[in-house]
């Protein structure tokens, strides 16, 4: 009998280990369809969940109470499942090299409760090799068991989109592998349960590995060469929307737009790409270029900022700077690896100690990641400078009269609209100097 079959036929448990963004949809997802285990480490997350809370709003609180995810925080529970799904993140150090932490501790505690005849499958986003080279080692050292004998392995690199209520699991094809054809063919089996665009069957788990790690690179280069020309059209004084808008009526010009990227893919996984191909000799160019470019953007929005409040005749120490949004994406409450920290520790080194609102952020988060507090938007007042960082949809409803609120009344306001959200000839008609990207 196959794991799937097993599976399917409840006589096993299909289990998760990492509950985040990623991990904690699929859990649902598939405890509609297989009994299902939730296993994480961070007890009071485990929690949060048995009390039918989703801090990530990926799924929300109505569908975490009515699922039969079996949340727990003890990894024995593990030994009840023969198909194992580890999505635990794989951050960078901050020399921007992997940090394989996570994914070496899931393995341990995934082999330490392995059970002869399972398959165990990654979704984390790592370097081609980590899954048979790295991980594999410690499955087996933890179990005892033979890979390829006693437990197969296969990769499914995750496309979970936070914050993204269009392009959910359900509708994104799923990349699969395992390291024989039996194995894949459970694989995909089992994710065909859930994945109603369909399984692509890839040629091994190092192509899959790869797949993944060049899909993010791909937008980061590409969001890079659009940060770029915004810098260049800035000097000029041509307006970067306006031209994107212009190139954009060709059939075959690329949709992307200049903005700050972070958040723990486009801003990650291109060092796991060149980490790789440093340790093989290759010193990469383009990506790294763009990576560097990218990294910089906090840095010069902040930089604009003060030219522009130099420009109103505002003196630049403790000035009154207000930020809108401090999460990586809009509509999303996940702060990690926000870029818009970087626009605040430059704003520091001017002198501005700025207020943050945001209504969408994990304020818990923020504060233990960065020490940062909120202020709530209605006490924001009296501003010399106003940064609209990131597009929630609460910040879209915001009309010229609710954005002059926040500004000194007679003075220059200074708005530095990074996103382009706000009509621009709206604004400068106004009398506000006005700047984006």
């Amino acid at each position: 009998m196959s794991v799937f079959t097993d599976v399917k036929e409840k006589k096993s448990y299909l289990a998760l280990v990492g509950l985040g963004y990623v991990g904690m949809p699929i859990a649902v997802a598939f405890s509609e369809q297989v009994p299902t285990i939730g296993f994480d480490i961070n007890e009071e997350k485990i929690k949060r969940y048995k009390a039918g809370f989703d801090p990530t709003n990926e799924v929300g609180d109505e569908k975490i109470r009515s699922c039969s995810v079996e949340f727990t925080s003890d990894e024995e529970r593990l030994r009840e499942a023969s198909f194992i799904i580890v999505a635990v993140p794989t951050p960078v150090k901050p020399d921007h090299t992997p940090d394989l932490y996570p994914v070496e501790g899931a393995s341990h505690i995934v082999g330490r409760n392995l059970q002869k005849g399972s398959i165990v499958v990654y979704e984390s986003t790592v370097y081609p090799g980590v899954t048979e080279d790295i991980c594999v080692p410690i499955l087996e050292k933890e179990s005892g068991l033979k890979c390829g004998t006693d437990f197969k392995i296969g990769y499914s690199p995750e496309r979970i989109n936070p914050g993204d209520k269009v392009h959910r699991l359900e509708t994104i094809t799923k990349i699969v592998s395992g390291m024989d054809e039996e194995c894949l063919n459970d694989i995909a089996d089992m994710y065909s349960l859930v994945v109603k665009a369909g399984v692509y069957r890839a040629e091994s788990i190092k192509v899959a590995e790869a797949a993944k790690v060049i899909e993010n690179s791909q937008r980061d280069i590409n969001i890079a060469f659009m940060n770029e020309l915004s810098m260049i059209f800035n000097k000029m004084g041509i307006d970067t929307l306006s031209v994107l808008k212009a190139a954009g009526t060709k059939w075959n010009f690329l949709n992307f737009r200049p903005g700050l990227v972070g958040g723990h893919c486009i801003g990650i996984d291109p060092y796991y790409l060149t980490y790789k191909a440093e340790e093989l000799g290759y010193h990469s160019r383009i990506i790294l270029s763009g990576r560097r470019i990218n990294d910089d953007m906090g840095k010069y929005v902040a930089e604009c900022l003060v030219k522009n409040l130099i420009r109103a005749e505002v003196p630049v120490r403790n000035a009154r700077v207000a930020i809108l949004g401090f999460t990586f994406k809009e509509n999303c409450p996940d702060t990690r690896n926000t870029k818009v920290i970087d626009i605040v520790k430059e704003l520091r080194e001017y002198g501005i100690e700025p207020v943050i609102s945001d209504p969408e952020a994990d304020s818990a988060e923020a504060k233990a990641l960065y020490g940062v507090d909120f202020t709530d938007f209605s006490e924001i007042k009296d501003c010399d400078a106003v940064i609209l960082a990131v597009c929630h949809k609460a910040f879209e409803a915001l009309t010229e009269k609710d954005i002059s609120a926040l500004f000194k009344s007679g003075e220059k306001k200074v708005l530095s609209d990074v996103k382009g959200m706000l009509d621009r000839k709206e604004y400068e008609d106004s009398g506000y100097i006005y700047w984006r990207l």
